[in-house]
């Protein structure tokens, strides 16, 4: 199968989520396989939800609709341009993925794809209704998919490399069981957030996204702030303030209370607005309903300390801080060629 094959059903599969927006879900006669596809997997938003609290109706869509706004053939092409795909061996290449958010693991997905390897899937429990009714659709638009995509809820076995995202406690467990195996192995990381005080509303607002987006489950997800000595959180939590509805939802509602609890028991001192805490803290990575925050005395020795952190880092949200900062209210918007923990899988893909 050519490169240009793949590209145009990726495509073609960002027209089909184009029909499920935040704003709405609103059917498209003009697209292929839409008399077979549509209704099911308007069925398969529904089970997602059933199966996994976190997974809102809005989330879904939200993850949906990103993922259609990159797969036009521009930016694919973009991000494909710089790399030589010519007289590639296929390999199996096996996947696994984490649950965290919705289609957390679509990027690997569909660069193992795009790369023209075979690839064998090993889903999270907690995110196992979406990328498989996807797959069919893929294989509908184009038949040479077909056999490329085999998904397993057993122990992986005959594969040639692997990509594989857990906690740092799961990291040590694939590192030794994939050993001898090229091999992306992903480990807890966090992003963080700077601020001078001098930030505007919008760009605060942007912030409550980057922070309240997945319930903060994401690694994209502002988990810990650095503010500067004597910094005032007023404007802070009035920019949070309209995600005030998020108290509502159980699952996340159940963990600010226990965790406030924790706090209080605990003597920890904390901010809190009746739906999000603030704690100082040095850790980057806070529980649900929680954001650290640590004060820094220069921006010089706070960039040599995220640049020493790195490791720990995944994205950093700042306005004229560091060269690879990303823009207030922009961590959940990936593009394709932002690779998570910054290890270009392309690369990966074209050397096995």
């Amino acid at each position: 199968m050519h490169l240009q094959q793949r590209i145009n059903a990726f495509v073609q599969l960002g027209n089909f989520l184009g029909q499920f927006t935040v704003k709405g879900i609103q059917k498209n006669e003009t697209i292929p396989h839409n008399e077979l596809f549509f209704d099911g997997f308007k069925h398969q938003i529904q089970l997602a939800h059933e199966h996994n609290g976190w997974f809102t109706k809005e989330n879904v869509l939200f993850a949906l609709e990103g993922w259609s706004n990159e797969l036009k053939e521009s930016n694919i092409n973009h991000w494909l341009s710089k790399y030589n795909f010519n007289n590639k061996q296929p390999k199996k290449v096996a996947i696994v993925m984490a649950g965290n958010i919705p289609l957390v693991g679509f990027h690997d997905f569909l660069s193992v794809m795009i790369s023209g390897h075979e690839v064998l899937v090993k889903q999270s429990s907690n995110d196992k209704h979406l990328l498989p009714y996807l797959v069919k659709y893929l294989e509908h638009v184009e038949p040479e998919f077909k056999g490329k995509v085999s998904f397993t809820e057993e122990q992986l076995s005959d594969f040639d490399a692997v990509i594989a995202t857990g906690s740092d406690n799961t990291a040590r467990y694939f590192e030794y069981y994939f050993k001898g195996k090229p091999s992306i192995i992903r480990r807890n990381r966090n992003s963080v957030a700077v601020l001078t005080g001098n930030e505007t509303e919008a760009q605060l607002i942007g912030l409550s996204e980057d922070i309240f987006r997945y319930y903060g489950l994401g690694c994209r997800n502002v988990s810990k702030l650095f503010v500067p000595i004597d910094y005032s959180f007023e404007k802070f939590f009035n920019a949070m303030y309209h995600w005030n509805p998020i108290i509502h939802q159980n699952k996340y509602a159940n963990n600010y209370d226990y965790n406030k609890a924790v706090y209080l028991m605990s003597e920890f001192q904390m901010l809190e607005n009746g739906f999000l805490m603030i704690k100082e803290d040095e850790s980057y990575g806070s529980p649900i309903a929680t954001v650290f925050y640590e004060y820094y005395d220069t921006l010089d020795n706070l960039r040599t300390k995220l640049t020493s952190d790195s490791e720990k880092i995944q994205c950093v949200v700042a306005d004229g801080i560091l060269d690879t900062e990303i823009t207030f209210g922009q961590t959940q918007s990936p593009k394709l060629w932002d690779y998570a923990d910054n290890v270009d899988t392309i690369t990966f893909l074209l050397k096995i």
